[in-house]
């Protein structure tokens, strides 16, 4: 029997659309064994309501690295703890494929390497980045090449950050938040968004100037398209930035804002939270906050 523990993971980070993750500390964990039929238990988030039979995104994936490693008739006992909200841009999904393919990797003796996992785990989720985040922790810039999965891991990530999420009380679907997307866009938005990415990656990992975070943030590829799906997001983003935050991005596709801040004060760190909250309820929704610590380690064996 394996139990694993995969973090969450918020993406994008405003210009890194399908780039940029950052692995956090809220976890899931995946208990796995061998059995003699498919029993799946599941505690926390989604208890209620996500499936216990072979349509559970947990069990397809680790039937997926099964065949991936020519295993069958290989039945399993899956204990699921959830602790990453579901469909809320905070990577839950991708939490439980990562976790359901390291469990069947160990259950195996590690015979898929790294770059094998990555590359099962990007195929089910469709774009690599919070998948390379939650499986090696710390900041990642991951892209697809071809159907093999590149990336860098920055995880001396500066110490002094926070990530302060406002989880509302409604759900965006990543496939409703892809369709709202244009087919196209401009040269200009692209280059903009582009060098946007290089700027972010080096203010989170201490080399740049944290004046600058919020601005180098500043996304034309993705947000200003998904804002008819957050009501209230950018002034839930004004509160933030009002608040102390040095930066602002949708988490993901939504529906989840994150609101970096630098310094290490937690009196700030709650003043932003609330103030997130604040924004929507007077848009009619409930939310709540957690004030977050970057994970550097990404999944393990507990």
């Amino acid at each position: 029997m394996v139990r694993v523990r995969v973090p969450a993971t918020t993406a994008n980070l405003g210009p890194g659309y399908d780039v940029l993750g950052l692995a956090l500390k809220l976890y899931n964990t995946v208990e796995m064994e061998k059995s003699d039929r498919l029993s799946i238990e599941i505690e926390g988030e989604g208890a209620d309501s996500l499936p216990k039979d072979e349509s559970n995104i947990v069990y397809q994936a680790a039937q997926l690295a099964l065949q991936e490693l020519r295993v069958t008739n290989y039945e399993l006992r899956v204990k699921l703890v959830n602790n990453i909200p579901l469909a809320r841009g905070l990577g839950s999904s991708a939490a439980a494929r990562i976790g359901a393919i390291f469990a069947v990797n160990k259950l195996m003796g590690d015979k898929l390497s790294q770059d094998e996992i990555l590359k099962i785990a990007a195929r089910l989720e469709g774009h690599p980045d919070n998948v390379v985040s939650a499986l090696v922790g710390g900041l990642t810039v991951a892209a697809l090449t071809g159907n093999k999965v590149k990336f860098l891991r920055f995880s001396k990530v500066r110490d002094d950050l926070k990530i302060v999420v406002a989880i509302p009380d409604f759900k965006v679907s990543t496939i409703e938040a892809r369709k709202v997307l244009p087919k196209n866009f401009s040269l200009i938005d692209v280059v903009t968004t582009s060098s946007s990415i290089l700027f972010t990656t080096a203010i989170l990992t201490g080399e740049g100037s944290p004046e600058l975070l919020d601005e180098s943030m500043q996304d034309r590829i993705h947000q200003p398209y998904r804002k008819k799906l957050i009501p209230a997001m950018d002034k839930v983003f004004n509160a933030a930035r009002k608040a102390g935050a040095q930066g602002v991005a949708l988490s993901g596709s939504g529906s989840t804002i994150a609101a970096f801040s630098i310094g290490n004060s937690e009196e700030k760190n709650e003043k932003i939270g609330q103030a997130m909250v604040n924004a929507f309820h007077q848009a009619g929704h409930k939310s709540c906050y957690k004030t977050l610590e970057v994970e550097r380690e990404g999944a393990v064996c507990l």
